[in-house]
């Protein structure tokens, strides 16, 4: 790892060839955005104690003031951000209906909730299986394409006693009914269990994974853990997999956080580093993203480098959303809604804008609907000190944006 104990702090986007350096200036660097790996826990988690200057895994500064935002309601649609829920305790992950609605997911009480515009949000019942503690719990959350407005299934990543998985279960109205597990044995720990759950336009589901605290899954490639996977809606692993029969689409991953495509078919993802820089990365069909050999932009041929690094004191970088003709990531240490322009095809991006700095303070998922307006969630029950209406489901449309 470099050294970065002295130094401009910077967002750094990486150049496309011929290679260029285009340095963003923030605020100084400070420590990383998730506890250092080390050993992992084979046994049931439990919360880890703060440790100062990381992001994810630690108490930080307060949340941001609470802004005057709009309550919806079924008779106005008021311009600018409208609060959508408000009071979630721990959400984490966010997935819309084609009927408008979203589902959100609790992390530590296991609990999934469906928001309507204008009406309270209802909870469709506990996950079966949940064992939070630490990062893990109930996290991602995805919809199965194709299904109109009739039973969607529902795929859900969640921590349990031995192992993360990936639930499939049928949304009938306001309830949801188990139906099996269709991925597991994906390593668990304190800290580090990934989870974010998306489907491509090719069909297939998405599932990202943490090392779960032992940096060295993430270079073994009989592990789950470190990578991200693909799969069909039944859990088999497709035929033009790199590796026939595994569900390992790339690796060399520390803890994938994000997941989103560009219109042009593009996938993106963030990650949390470790005491130097986050990334945003541009998935690429079996590379390998470098963890723990390198963090951020280390310039060896056998890895993939990021295509932006942050200090991880302005990112610890969450969910992630294409919209608007940029990437936004939605950051929890940093506060903040970051911007980075797509300016082009292949690795072309511009420089990063942060939004929203501490405006509604620690942001965990961004979603973009069909009209490219952002869903927000906010996560400071967790960390922080929460306003009296924290979290918050947020919509907002980027034209409203400075």
């Amino acid at each position: 790892m470099r050294d970065t104990s002295a130094g401009t702090s910077a967002a750094r986007v990486r150049p496309s060839s011929p290679r260029r350096a285009v340095w963003l200036l923030v605020p100084a660097l400070a420590l990383g955005a998730c506890a250092p790996s080390g050993p992992g826990t084979a046994g049931p988690a439990t919360t880890s104690a703060a440790t100062p200057g990381t992001g994810e895994t630690t108490a930080e500064q307060g949340a941001g003031p609470s802004p005057e935002v709009p309550t919806a309601t079924s008779d106005d649609a008021p311009d600018g951000p409208v609060v959508l829920a408000s009071g979630l305790h721990v959400p984490w992950g966010l997935a819309l209906l084609p009927d408008g609605s979203a589902l959100v997911t609790l992390r530590d009480r296991g609990e999934v909730l469906r928001v309507r515009e204008g009406a309270e949000p209802v909870s469709l019942g506990e996950v079966p299986g949940v064992f939070p503690g630490g990062e893990g719990g109930l996290l991602g959350v995805a919809v199965a394409p194709g299904d109109g407005d009739a039973d969607p299934l529902v795929y859900l990543y969640l921590t349990t006693q031995r192992d993360n998985r990936v639930l499939r279960m049928r949304l009938e109205g306001d309830a949801l009914v188990e139906d099996r597990v269709i991925l597991e044995g994906i390593p668990r720990g304190q800290n580090h269990n990934g989870g974010r759950l998306a489907f491509g336009p090719d069909g297939y589901l998405y599932v990202t994974t943490g090392d779960a605290g032992q940096a060295r899954h993430a270079q073994d490639p009989a592990s789950l853990g470190g990578k991200i996977l693909r799969v069909d809606g039944d859990g088999r692993v497709p035929p033009d997999n790199p590796d026939p029969g595994s569900p390992v689409w790339t690796l060399g991953h520390r803890n994938v956080q994000g997941l989103a495509w560009a219109p042009d078919g593009r996938l993106f993802a963030s990650e949390f580093g470790q005491n130097t820089w986050d990334e945003l990365n541009l998935i690429i069909r079996g590379e390998n993203y470098g963890w723990p050999t390198v963090e951020g932009v280390g310039g060896q041929a056998d890895f993939t480098d990021p295509l932006v690094q942050w200090p991880t004191a302005d990112a610890s970088p969450s969910g992630i959303a294409v919209a608007d003709g940029a990437v936004w990531l939605a950051a929890l240490r940093g506060e903040s809604l970051w911007r980075v322009p797509l300016d082009g095809g292949g690795d072309a991006v511009g420089e990063p804008q942060r939004l929203l700095e501490g405006e509604y303070g620690r942001m965990r998922t961004v979603v973009a609907d069909e009209d490219g307006r952002l869903w927000l969630l906010t996560l400071n029950t967790f960390r922080g000190e929460p306003a009296p209406d924290d979290d918050r489901l947020v919509r907002l449309d980027p034209a409203d944006l400075p």
